[in-house]
């Protein structure tokens, strides 16, 4: 800088000749030429011919005949950098890497036709809610696992919200959707999206969609206008994008450890609503959290949530057993070796006959399990006593805790097996929660003999004796002494003569 201005005064200020110049400073001509002719503060240096590897010289026409080659697959087999690089090498190349992706970088340009910016893109308050997902790894009830995230951002206040499943599948996006909009309050009239197929059936030229059928549902339900981005188009919904690298780092690390996925999703709402807390991008003495305050106004009602759920046709095997993604369900036994329509939510399975509901069970994320309910295979039993003992419904845990603590009691005694069974079936009578009652009330009280259960039963059910039993009044039912069998009872009793 003090040379330049040193020439610059020399030549325009005090009259001195380039030649004169060039031997004060030892510049050559063309050097003080272009001093005297930038205009500019500053000397500006420019690169007029890309500097060109020899090495890779040679290897210029291959490298851009692969390049130009991958340009007519689709972008899934498109290869990397790294993967021309290693074609290149194979075929004899000695250089190094950067040298390959500094003359890609240039192909690219020249083959585009425009640079590598963007256009900023701007969202009018409760226009569009972009979505995407992430897999993340975390410790889940003690064991290290892949997690799906779900991820949502609302395009003019930023404001995110993040969910964690273990699939991806389509009821986890129809529950991710009903628990984003009760989360903001409200419903934007846009949402962009991938193209998965949980969401998108068919991609046609352009913005030509055919929409999955349920996801459709789920947008007609809340009024929603889905928009596709272009395939290999991340831009169009860069705002999740960028959430998704960024909420790696402030969220996901370290690695989180939870016992159960309803912990983790209520740390992770909780870490949304903290995050809001930050200044918005644009509106800069704004936080987020204000600026979605003035955003929710705009956003529509909710209305009830969307029913999310797929559904599809099952037939129950001769075991009693709905089968859905590896795993098998139960239900009652009527239903055995019949067709039932089944429907998975996020958190639960529930299956039906067509009109109601048969059974309802607690999803099951692991593979090839069953998941049994005792009360399904209750007629099955009364006709084979005999499963009581090994049949998999009653073991496991599948039988409620007052009803397993009597059974260890009965199986220990003769004929015990029986009184269990008839125990059980007062379930078809007076339910499943009467019936635990009155097994724990007999626990608490000490007996466990069927009369004494019976007794508590109607205790309970019955208006009239709804109040509770005395202990007195229970312990006439308790057997004190055992009968013991005694034929010669019948021999007095017939020596009575016409009496008896």
């Amino acid at each position: 800088m003090e040379t330049v201005s040193k020439v610059r005064r020399w030549v325009k200020a005090d009259g001195l000749s380039i030649r004169e110049v060039c031997r004060r400073t030892g510049l050559s001509r063309n050097t003080v030429r272009k001093y005297l002719r930038d205009e500019n503060a500053e000397p500006q240096y420019r690169q007029s011919v890309p500097r060109r590897s020899r090495r890779l010289l040679e290897h210029e026409v291959h490298l851009k005949s692969m390049y130009e080659a991958d340009l007519s697959r689709p972008v899934r087999e498109r290869r990397s950098m790294q993967g021309l690089y290693d074609a290149l090498v194979c075929s004899g190349y000695a250089g190094s890497y950067d040298t390959v992706r500094r003359y890609i970088t240039r192909l690219k340009g020249c083959c585009s036709g425009v640079g590598r910016g963007y256009i900023p893109l701007e969202f009018d308050a409760g226009d569009a809610l972009q979505f995407d997902w992430s897999h993340e790894v975390i410790v889940l009830g003690g064991i290290e696992q892949k997690v799906r995230v779900a991820h949502f951002r609302l395009c003019h206040s930023r404001k995110p919200f993040i969910v964690a499943y273990l699939r991806e599948s389509q009821e986890m996006v129809l529950d991710a959707f009903n628990r984003a909009l009760a989360f903001y309050g409200g419903v934007p009239r846009r949402v962009i999206i991938d193209n998965p197929k949980t969401m998108v059936s068919f991609i046609g030229k352009g913005k030509e969609r055919i929409f999955h059928p349920r996801f459709l549902a789920l947008m007609n339900h809340y009024a929603m206008e889905p928009v596709a981005c272009t395939p290999a188009s991340g831009w169009e919904k860069g705002q999740v994008e960028s959430q998704v690298k960024t909420l790696r780092g402030q969220v996901f690390a370290p690695k989180l450890y939870f016992d159960r996925l309803d912990d983790l999703n209520g740390h992770l709402q909780a870490r949304c609503e903290a995050l809001s807390a930050k200044l918005h991008p644009e509106a800069k003495t704004r936080s987020i959290a204000e600026v979605f305050a003035d955003e929710r106004t705009t956003l529509r009602s909710l209305g009830r949530p969307f029913d999310g759920y797929t559904e599809r046709k099952v037939s129950v095997d001769g075991y009693c057993l709905a089968r859905f993604d590896t795993n098998s369900y139960s239900v009652p036994c009527h239903y055995a070796r019949r067709p039932v329509s089944l429907r998975a939510y996020a958190d639960r399975i529930t299956i039906s006959d067509g009109q109601e509901i048969i059974a309802e069970h607690k999803r099951c994320f692991d593979r090839h399990q069953k998941r049994f309910c005792l009360w399904h295979y209750l007629p099955l039993l009364q006709r084979r006593p005999g499963a009581l003992r090994n049949g998999a419904p009653f073991k496991h845990g599948n039988m409620p805790k007052p009803l397993e603590m009597i059974w260890e009691h009965y199986r220990k005694q003769p004929g015990g097996d029986r009184d269990f069974i008839e125990l059980l079936m007062l379930y078809q009578q007076h339910g499943q929660n009467a019936l635990e009652m009155a097994c724990e009330l007999a626990v608490e009280y000490g007996t466990i003999q069927l009369s004494a259960i019976i007794a508590l039963l109607h205790a309970l059910t019955e208006p009239e004796g709804a109040k509770e039993m005395t202990d007195d009044e229970v312990a006439c039912h308790h057997l004190q002494q055992p009968p013991e069998a005694n034929c010669h009872r019948y021999d007095q009793l017939l020596s009575k003569g016409e009496a008896a």
